[in-house]
């Protein structure tokens, strides 16, 4: 579940209290929630469903202006935590005068304030210059780094050889970071030696110790931290804001409930509320501090003797013959009677725990391995394992493609699961490179969870998957059900994503526009197949460019099924949790719940528009028109610039140009916001191998009446903004 009504002592009666597994305490609330919920709008926060597992946002009217940030933790004792701040990016890039960088700048609501005691602003790099400064412009912060010899690897602390860390002042909530190189004397090629890039950031101290190795690993691996970044976390300090505990208490609108007192933030105007000794709970209720029974845990128990709990506080008292106060911490209950045998007691207590030891070792020693096969016997069998045995003997010869592989095959193929092998992290599970005894290379995805409930589903789904034999598609190899979470085995594809392969690098676009249409039509084919062609109709759910792995023959192959749904042989459509990735999502599917084939069309529309224009099909960092890719893309036809948004490199063969207007207008159908009016998959790869295999011998310009046609392949180029991902030179 997303979220949860309050049957907690740390939110109002009726109120949602989590969003994932984050709890929400008073005075914080959700969006969607009656207003009571929350203190005020500046407590407001919004509970992302979309995302898997839900995200706990920051609110605002502009939804996507905190979008890229979550919250993580919530502390009634004034912090909140968050992964919330990109590092600015400063990047040597190949000769003297090519860099790639982007600076980075924060506003947060004015009730948040960075915890000066708690975050540092830090420099990893070579020969770097960073300042932070307010948005007024009132302060500056500088921190700058050398390296006058070749390391290794960064020092802690920061001493600012390939390092640089400084604190920041109170009553932060806004700031903007600059980065460059400050040495004009030494060139790019000799600080490159050493470091290629540097990054500035602010963020939580504790996570940059753990975290420091990592980040300077980075300073060689351009193309990471050019598209991809670095997100940081952070602490932000909150209070009842703009009036101190003198003010506020003369005021109608106190926050602070009965049992309490009151401090002043350390941090910025305001104020924050304590329970009172003895009580303990959420302050900011009316009731919310209640009596803490400190005679009820057994383990903490201050006494000694007898405990009696009284409001607010305790007190102790001795057994009938003892005396003393009864306290742990102070005289605590000594007997009257005298020659207890105190010494034969402790004694024989003492032999009889070392027996019990002795005993139980040996017992876990024998026991341990029996232990282990019966675990993995439990797991098999709740992973369905009978079952799927039973379903390959049913059909001997059936699936003598798939194999039920043990756990000591995959971690034998892993090095035991090491990260070192790890290919790549998404929203289902983590997949892994092996290499089995007979050589072959292997993918391997270990899903997060699996759901106890839809076993024989999996089952059959994993049954489905292995008969797929299509040139186009992963081939699954195999599972493995001897672990808590099953893992299944694909053919390993060694040329890395579709979407790797269409960013930009150094300007230049790394795929040809007969690569972009041939790895188009194989991926619309291999939907159509998954559709039409497979022995139960498959939809795959997840379409996007991240998921169209490439060969060393730059061939497709869709791959990533977390998400798939087998649809019924009587059914068109079936009704589903929206899942899917937000830029690739089909909007009525989004809307109704309602998955059909033609949901995977949009995605797959979604995709060729990447082909087209080289951009992301999702970016915060392009203005509000042209955030949403496919929206924009739309728009552009409309409005009749398509080249406008054309990648540049795609627009020096005019011969080309009439095939691009013809997959712009096929990607505009697949982008139709009613479902039943856009193309089959099997219509689009029909349209896209037709176009392929067309062989244009002369470029005479036509005069057609529609109106995408009718623009100029002079027309001038205006490229989408630039964001983290693009570089300059």
């Amino acid at each position: 579940m997303a979220t949860a009504q309050s049957t907690s002592p740390e939110t109002k009666p009726g109120c949602q209290n989590k969003c994932g597994n984050v709890d929400i305490p008073y005075p914080f609330g959700l969006d969607g929630d009656d207003p009571t919920c929350y203190r005020d709008d500046e407590f407001k926060l919004f509970c992302d469903t979309v995302s898997d597992p839900p995200r706990l946002l920051v609110y605002d009217d502009d939804y996507l202006s905190y979008s890229e940030t979550f919250i993580t933790n919530i502390s009634l004792q004034g912090q909140l935590r968050m992964f919330y701040t990109w590092a600015a990016v400063y990047c040597y890039l190949g000769d003297n005068s090519s860099t790639g960088m982007y600076n980075t700048f924060i506003n947060l609501p004015d009730v948040y304030r960075f915890s000066n005691t708690q975050n540092r602003f830090t420099v990893v790099g070579c020969n770097m210059l960073a300042v932070l400064t307010d948005y007024g412009d009132s302060f500056h912060i500088g921190c700058i780094t050398s390296c006058p010899y070749a390391i290794e690897s960064m020092k802690l602390p920061c001493d600012g050889i390939g390092c640089c860390q400084t604190a920041v002042p109170k009553g932060l909530n806004a700031f903007v970071i600059q980065l460059r190189m400050y040495d004009n004397r030494s060139s790019y090629t000799d600080s490159s030696k050493i470091s290629r890039c540097g990054l500035a950031f602010l963020s939580d101290l504790e996570w940059f110790s753990s975290n420091a190795s990592y980040l300077w690993n980075l300073k060689n691996n351009v193309e990471y931290v050019i598209n991809i970044g670095s997100l940081t976390p952070v602490v932000l300090d909150w209070a009842i804001r703009n009036k101190t505990c003198g003010e506020a208490q003369r005021m109608a609108d106190y926050a602070c409930g009965k049992n309490t007192y009151c401090t002043n933030s350390t941090n910025g105007p305001g104020y924050l509320c304590h329970c009172i000794k003895g009580y303990h709970g959420n302050p900011y209720l009316p009731n919310g501090c209640q009596d803490v029974n400190e005679c009820e845990d057994q383990r903490n128990n201050p006494c000694v003797g007898i405990c009696t709990n009284t409001i607010g506080s305790y007190y102790c008292s001795c057994p009938k013959n003892s005396y003393g106060d009864g306290r742990k911490d102070g005289q605590g209950c000594t007997w009257k009677s005298k020659g207890f045998p105190v010494m034969k007691v402790t004694l024989g207590i003492g032999f009889g725990i070392l027996l019990l030891l002795i005993s139980g070792s040996w017992l876990h020693y024998i026991m341990k391995k029996r232990k282990l096969i019966r675990l993995k016997e439990k797991f098999f069998q709740q992973n369905g394992g009978f079952l799927l045995q039973q379903r390959i003997s049913l059909h001997e010869g059936g699936y003598e493609f798939l194999k039920i592989f043990t756990i000591e095959d995959l971690e034998l193929a892993t090095n035991r699961f090491n990260e070192d092998f790890i290919l790549g992290r998404g929203g289902q599970g983590t997949v892994y490179k092996g290499i089995l005894p007979d050589q072959r290379v292997v993918a391997i995805k270990k899903s997060k969870v699996v759901d106890d409930g839809q076993i024989e589903q999996f089952i059959n789904e994993v049954i489905i998957l292995s008969q797929i034999n299509h040139r186009n598609v992963v081939k699954l190899l195999g599972c493995c059900l001897e672990t808590e979470v099953p893992l299944l085995v694909y053919e390993y594809v060694c040329n890395g994503t579709l979407f790797h392969h269409i960013q930009r690098k150094s300007g230049i676009s790394l795929l040809s526009w007969e690569d972009r249409l041939r790895i188009a039509t194989e991926t619309a084919d291999a939907i159509a197949y998954l559709h039409a062609a497979a022995s139960i109709p498959i939809i795959h759910r997840d379409i996007k460019s991240t998921n169209i792995l490439l060969d060393d023959n730059f061939k497709a192959k869709v791959s990533d099924f977390g998400l798939s749904r087998l649809l019924p042989m009587d059914q068109t459509q079936i009704t589903t949790l929206v899942r899917g990735t937000m830029g690739y999502l089909d909007p009525e599917y989004f809307h109704s719940s309602q998955l059909t084939e033609k949901s995977d069309v949009y995605s797959f529309g979604v995709v060729l528009v990447e082909l087209l224009t080289g951009e992301k099909p999702l970016s915060f960092q392009r203005s509000l028109e042209e955030r949403n890719l496919a929206a924009y893309f739309v728009s552009a036809i409309n409005e009749s610039h398509l080249l406008q948004i054309i990648e540049s490199e795609l627009l020096d063969d005019e011969c080309v140009i009439e095939q691009i207007f013809v997959v712009a207008d096929l990607a505009k159908r697949c982008l139709n916001i009613m479902g039943e009016e856009r193309p089959t998959m099997k219509e689009v790869a029909m349209e896209l191998e037709g176009l392929k295999r067309l062989k244009i011998y002369s470029c005479v310009q036509q005069e057609e009446s529609v109106s995408i046609q009718s623009e100029s392949p002079s027309a001038v180029l205006v490229p989408l903004r630039h964001y983290p991902g693009d570089s300059s030179g």
